[in-house]
């Protein structure tokens, strides 16, 4: 979550909304890390996690990422719940929950949903008050 936290940080001074995501290997090696480029990039996809999974998926060489975790530090979208669901991952693992959007448990549960093709196992709540003081404050400095 330190590397996801970092990411984070290094979106929200670029003037993204901060949000990082570390793919891991089955054994635990990084495979790849991203943080949110909506804006930079024009691009409504561009969140921490799809980029995360391309580059992860270009790096093993396969859109299956069997075995993989992804540690995010908000909890993902339908969007990209749906992306976890279809590159086969393991486990998610997120820090602060998302009440206004959140599919892994506080809105939807598409990652634990048994009438899907794959189930990912969810892990809440890791570092959360540390990911959700990146958010709040980037936001209430917007406000200012």
């Amino acid at each position: 979550m330190a590397i996801a936290l970092d990411e984070a940080r290094a979106a929200a001074a670029a003037g993204e909304v901060p949000v990082g995501c570390v793919v891991l290997g089955p054994d635990g090696t990084e495979l790849a890390r991203a943080r949110n480029r909506r804006a930079g990039e024009s691009d409504p996809t561009a969140h921490a996690e799809v980029l995360a999974l391309r580059s992860a998926a270009a790096a093993v060489g396969s859109w299956r990422l069997e075995g993989c975790s992804v540690v995010v530090t908000l909890e993902p979208c339908p969007m990209c719940a749906g992306a976890l669901v279809a590159g086969r991952l393991a486990r998610v693992v997120f820090g602060a929950a998302d009440p206004k959007a959140g599919a892994c448990g506080s809105l939807y549960n598409l990652c634990t949903d048994p009438r899907l093709n794959h189930e990912v196992a969810v892990v809440h709540g890791v570092r959360e008050a540390e990911c959700a003081e990146v958010l709040r404050s980037f936001f209430a400095a917007r406000r200012r």
